[in-house]
């Protein structure tokens, strides 16, 4: 790995995406992998002026779902409720050993995880909101999504670095030139009332007017690089093939299908996981429910890598999320759940906006 750009990766966290600021509170999260790269933040945090706190995990997850009692599974740590109230900024590395640590999790379970966990979700969003709380999330290369990649962990690392800019001189500056470009489709798409995506296996209408168009530009995901929304929570018609693996909580669920009728699921199905699929629609009445739709536009974002950090951004791609809405695009969709999924719009679609066709092959057309 490149002490190098791993340096500037924790440079562009600090300084470009959450823009810590000196006397601020900064809280570093990631698993014990990722210490190179915490390192390398409290560096920068320190270099800013700011208060670093870590809080660094061990993944022992698996433990408590598989051996705890549901009390002991829904229990929320005090502690998380303490780190969400009084940071400033929050600083999050994902870099697990074990991608699929979880597959033999009853669904049942985690289920049970991702409601307990909706009050302080919900609270961490407001807070956001309201600019209390500023976040980013990121990821550290490791052997164990460079596998799901099917990738070799160099060439992950050279992937994960350029989905960044970070092999660029100036990343700073690469990023607030494609931040001007991602602000022109959402302030474009900001003045449109409906939604017709078209492709193989999907033809879906959704309902848009009056909703905020966001440019996710590498403040609060890094990398980052789409457009996004939550469309009208009862205007979903249609339906909908993903095309790549839906992946949630370490588990993949293949080729699903979604039909839709007053904004609501009322049909799903999926090759692999259909168990699973139907369980986290049913975590409670906002599951089945769009809280948000997003075209993904970094092509420096290369592969499918079954890390959605990642693959919603892929240039060329549409993504929906099941479950909750961002508060700031409009959407009023409230649930434990939000599960994006990814359709490959780069052959044979069409997107339409008010019936006047934008968006074909992946690309906007000419003049957007």
């Amino acid at each position: 790995m490149s002490d190098s750009r791993l340096a500037r990766l924790a440079d562009v966290l600090v300084g470009y995406s959450a823009g810590v600021r000196p006397g601020e509170l900064v809280l570093l999260e990631a698993p014990g992998t990722v210490s190179p790269l915490v390192e390398e933040l409290y560096r920068a945090v320190v270099k800013a002026g700011a208060h670093p706190t870590t809080r660094v995990s061990l993944g022992l997850s698996e433990m408590l779902l598989a051996e705890g009692s549901d009390a002991q599974v829904e229990w929320v740590n005090p502690a998380r409720r303490e780190d969400i109230e009084r940071a400033d900024v929050r600083i999050v590395v994902e870099g697990p050993t074990n991608t699929k640590s979880l597959t033999a999790i009853d669904p049942a379970r985690q289920a049970l995880v991702e409601r307990s966990r909706s009050g302080l979700r919900d609270r961490y969003l407001a807070r956001a909101l309201s600019g209390e709380l500023r976040w980013v999330l990121s990821a550290y290369p490791t052997n164990a999504l460079a596998q799901d990649a099917e990738m070799s962990l160099a060439e992950y690392e050279d992937f994960v670095y350029g989905a960044g800019f970070l092999d660029d001189p100036e990343p700073v500056e690469r990023w607030r030139e494609f931040a001007a470009r991602l602000g022109e489709v959402a302030s474009f798409l900001g003045g449109k009332h409906r939604l017709r995506v078209v492709a193989e296996g999907t033809d879906l209408t959704l309902e848009v007017g009056g909703r905020t168009w966001l440019p996710a530009d590498g403040h609060e995901n890094f990398p980052d690089g789409e457009v996004f929304t939550a469309p009208h929570e009862t205007s979903a018609e249609g339906e909908v093939h993903f095309t790549y693996p839906a992946v949630f909580r370490g588990r993949q669920v293949d080729d699903v299908r979604l039909r839709f009728h007053a904004g609501e699921v009322v049909e799903a199905t999926a090759s692999r996981g259909q168990d699973f699929l139907e369980q986290m629609i049913a975590v409670d009445d906002g599951a089945r429910r769009l809280g948000e739709f997003a075209f993904g536009l970094n092509d420096a974002v290369t592969a499918f890598s079954r890390n959605i950090l990642f693959d919603e951004k892929i240039g060329g791609t549409v993504h929906l999320a099941l479950g909750s809405a961002y508060p700031e695009s409009g959407g009023e969709n409230r649930s434990a759940l939000h599960w994006d999924m990814i359709c490959d719009l780069r052959s044979s679609s069409e997107v339409y906006a008010d019936d006047e066709l934008v968006y074909k092959d992946g690309r906007f057309v000419e003049g957007i």
